[in-house]
């Protein structure tokens, strides 16, 4: 096991100035190589992860609809499945991932056990138990486990070409998982924002300017292979001003609390959860399996897989979308989480957003129907995970929907501000502490 001090402002302030020898310095082409050979194998993985998991979702629903009796056998027998495999085969890959990296990146001495959480195991394993969990009928994202396999593929290839400062462990991690983000969705500023708010609350100098790198890399190799450069093609949408900015307060508050209830849910009931063995998290799965069974024969398989059908609906046509479709959405998304399969909750949080949005439409007949579903989309995204300045960016940027920034910003905030009134202490924050138990010496 290796032991390397952690990095330190004092460490930043020490080192050499820059010099334009550094230009030619073989070591810094080595670095550079690796960053951005690694980028573009995040896109790769990404846009494998992307094309199969749509496939895998077009085969359940092909297979279920003619038969819609399997949809009481396959989610509580192919949940534990998924579950069972995961704590035996590759412990580390549940839930969404992305306390994962952030446990990863609060590790200064046990690189060991910093593995565990971000590895090239990791990697493989989150893409077959992702897809495989769709395949059995669970609501799952993948931009969380986008996330986890974009810093295990990078530090692997870091451990690899063995960099010995410790700073640059941490920005493989960094660099990985935020172009892991900007990869799946096309949204490069949003991965950015996300890398700074939810990953690092600062980056330094070096670091900052190989993240973006990667981050282009990685959402160029994705737009190159997947040939879509925006996430969700919607009509031009703006709110001008009048009576119509009502939207804002009122979408703002109520998706700040649905977004704030599910938290608080998910946080409460995981505690329940955690310290279960192995057998009665089995049971426990096959509970969540039994859940997703009903909603899904209940919505007609709407509330399957990770949203994004849906999701392009309801931004084309709001008015096709039962109205208790994000309420069973969110208790699919809930079930997922609990059961212990790798399962984001980026993708299925806008879809829930987006279906609050088809509801508060008939509150706002004053509000151009599609601001009202965007508004909605960022307000519960903020709601859920509290980091305003990724939802605004990320809507704004994933729909194309610019002259909506102002609308969007606000929002974002008042959501978020609404949420920390149920839940004070964001979502992915706690989620990670029950991994920094793991390594108490090590953070």
């Amino acid at each position: 096991m290796e032991h390397q001090p952690p990095l330190t402002h004092s460490h930043m302030d020490q080192s050499p100035p820059r010099s334009p020898w550094l230009l030619l310095s073989a070591v810094a082409w080595k670095q550079r190589l690796v960053f951005w050979s690694g980028a573009i194998v995040v896109g790769l993985f990404i846009s494998a992860l992307t094309v199969v998991s749509e496939r895998a979702v077009v085969l359940l629903l092909d297979f279920v609809q003619p038969r819609s009796w399997t949809l009481w056998l396959i989610p509580p027998l192919g949940i534990p499945l998924v579950a069972c495999l995961t704590q035996r085969l590759c412990q580390g890959a549940e839930g969404s991932g992305v306390p994962q990296v952030k446990a990863a990146l609060a590790i200064h001495h046990d690189l060991q056990g910093r593995s565990r959480l971000v590895s090239f195991r990791i990697a493989i394993g989150k893409v077959l138990l992702t897809n495989l969990g769709l395949l059995t009928g669970s609501s799952a994202g993948l931009g969380g486990p986008a996330i986890q396999i974009g810093a295990s593929i990078m530090t692997s290839l870091g451990k690899a070409a063995r960099f010995p400062p410790h700073y640059m462990e941490r920005g493989f991690i960094l660099a990985g998982s935020a172009a892991g983000f900007a990869a799946l969705f096309s949204a490069h500023l949003a991965g950015i924002i996300f890398a700074i708010e939810e990953l690092g609350r600062s980056l330094e100098e070096k670091i900052g300017s190989l993240v973006l790198i990667a981050i282009i890399l990685a959402g160029m190799t994705a737009f190159i292979l997947l040939q879509h450069y925006i996430f969700l093609d919607t009509e031009e949408s703006s709110l001008p001003w009048g009576k119509g900015w009502l939207a804002i307060p009122l979408c703002g508050v109520a998706g700040g609390l649905a977004g704030g209830i599910f938290s608080r849910l998910l946080i409460r009931i995981g505690q329940l959860v955690n310290p279960l063995r192995m057998r009665r998290r089995i049971l426990l799965a096959c509970a969540c399996g039994a859940v997703l069974a009903v909603i899904h024969t209940g919505t007609d398989g709407m509330t399957l897989g990770t949203g994004y059908p849906v999701l392009k609906q309801i931004l084309t046509d709001p008015q096709s979308i039962q109205p208790l479709f994000c309420l069973m959405k969110a208790l699919a998304t809930l079930a997922t989480a609990l059961s212990g399969i790798p399962a984001g909750l980026f993708v299925p949080s806008l879809s829930v957003g987006a279906g609050l949005g088809s509801n508060l439409m008939s509150w706002l007949p004053f509000t151009p129907p599609l601001a009202v579903v965007l508004l909605s989309m960022c307000a519960y995204f903020s709601g859920v995970f509290q980091n305003p300045m990724t939802s605004f960016v990320l809507i704004m940027e994933i729909t194309d929907t610019h002259e909506m920034l102002l609308p969007l910003m606000a929002t974002a905030f008042i959501a978020t501000g609404t949420a920390q009134l149920i839940n004070r202490q964001p979502l992915y924050e706690r989620l990670t502490e029950g991994y920094a138990k793991r390594f108490p010496d090590s953070l």
